[in-house]
């Protein structure tokens, strides 16, 4: 029965589709092989790409996309623009809006995800980037704090190194662009682990996806998730939980749940969002 299974999954293992959302650790990088940004910009379109970078997250958005414009310039994109939104009036802008309308990759900086989200949220320009990335028109990226608003509930900040517990994650709404995951970023890096778990507990109708620097957690459209980088994708599945104390004990104290699925997934391993199921990479079947 399991090699059935597994020859079936072998089967229905897609080829690559030409669009996918890259989720990225933060950290990548952006002087020798640069896989995860040299990814982004073929599934932008190669030669071909269009890409606009956001950098509304960072302090410094000039200083952040001025890098990352130099870096996709040198990878052959055929055209790179620099959308500097500060505020949300902004999002209103007709040449912003047409932009993002023509082209074929958006890349989210890192920096601080409550400001992203408090400039990009309920906005016409996210309105025209989440049809755009539903209709498999547009690739996406997001490092760092891009990478934490993908889901529709955000960890917005959290301490490590305890026990797991409430007080130690501080959620918020997020982007909403893949609403069933909840992504920590700087994973194993910061040791994030518990706090990912807490964020899960509180919401167990999610996938927790916790990535490492120099990682990415890669989204088709077809549901599949496949790992890109030196680290690693952590999965925490809250499906089959068949116990939790999460809902009557104070914020401070130890949580219990019994039956959590973790998975550590690396470089080229996948991971179907829907069907909760890991292949490996390079998967074969024993004779």
């Amino acid at each position: 029965m399991r090699q059935l299974k597994a020859k079936w999954l072998e089967m229905t293992t897609p080829q690559a589709t030409k669009t996918a959302v890259l989720v990225i650790g933060g950290a990548e990088d952006k002087v020798h092989g640069r896989e995860i940004l040299r990814t982004f910009v073929a599934r932008s379109g190669a030669s071909d790409a269009h890409i606009t970078i956001i950098p509304s997250a960072s302090r410094e958005p000039g200083i952040i996309g001025g890098r990352y414009i130099r870096i996709f310039e040198e990878m052959g994109a055929s055209k790179v623009e620099l959308l500097d939104i500060r505020d949300r009036d902004q999002c209103e802008d007709l040449h912003f809006k047409e932009s993002l309308e023509n082209c074929t990759g958006v890349f989210l900086t890192g920096g601080d995800q409550l400001r992203l989200c408090g400039v990009l949220s309920d906005t016409s320009v996210m309105e025209v980037i989440r049809q755009r990335v539903r209709s498999g028109q547009l690739t996406l990226a997001g490092t760092s704090a891009g990478a934490a608003v993908m889901g529709h509930h955000m960890i917005a900040g959290g301490g490590s190194g305890e026990s797991p517990n409430r007080s130690l994650v501080d959620m918020a709404t997020g982007l909403g662009l893949i609403p069933e995951v909840i992504v920590d970023q700087h994973f194993h890096n910061r040791n994030r682990m518990v706090r990912l778990v807490s964020a899960i507990a509180s919401h167990p109708d999610r996938i927790g996806i916790g990535i490492d620097e120099d990682t990415c957690a890669m989204f088709e459209k077809d549901g599949w998730m496949q790992v890109l980088g030196k680290g690693s994708v952590t999965v925490v599945d809250p499906t089959e939980v068949t116990h939790t104390n999460e809902p009557n004990v104070g914020a401070t104290e130890p949580l219990t749940i019994h039956n959590m699925r973790m998975h550590i997934l690396s470089h080229g391993d996948k991971y179907h969002l829907y069907q909760r199921t890991a292949l490996p990479a390079n998967y074969r079947i024993s004779s």
